[in-house]
């Protein structure tokens, strides 16, 4: 993440400077894995898929808020915690391009009612079984 972007994000009030606060770091990750195996649970229908992209979406988001906490921000919104995940250092990072399209998904479904279909759900799922504990696990080691 370069510095220019982050100076921009805190003047537009997106992140704020704040101290690194270990134990919201943790519950951040905690809750995003708990309920991103919880959803797992769930069998993928049409009326489940909406539900289920949202959860994991939001357990990425956390990811991504965590991120941040560790380096002494407080994000406001999804775009800084989505773009911090998308830079992250990991295999096959290409695929981390995919965050900016589940957040522009996550969005109309939250505000424009658009439904989620099955293959969309499927996709999320997958992208968390691959990247969710890698990413986790890069947080926890700052």
């Amino acid at each position: 993440m370069n510095d220019k972007r982050i100076r921009e994000w805190v003047q537009k009030g997106m992140l704020r400077r704040r101290s690194r606060d270990i134990p919201r770091i943790r519950s951040l990750l905690s809750s995003a894995e708990v309920k991103a195996e919880g959803v797992k649970l769930i069998p993928i229908e049409e009326k489940t898929a909406t539900v289920i992209f949202g959860a994991i979406y939001e357990s990425l988001r956390q990811l991504g808020d965590a991120k941040w906490w560790s380096l002494g921000y407080e994000p406001s919104s999804h775009d800084p915690s989505m773009q911090i995940l998308a830079d992250s250092d990991v295999e096959n990072k290409i695929k981390l391009h995919s965050l900016d399209r589940f957040r522009r998904i996550r969005n109309d479904a939250n505000y424009r009612g658009y439904q989620v279909t099955i293959d969309q759900a499927k996709e999320i799922l997958e992208f968390w079984d691959e990247f969710g504990g890698k990413l986790s696990k890069l947080i926890k080691k700052q």
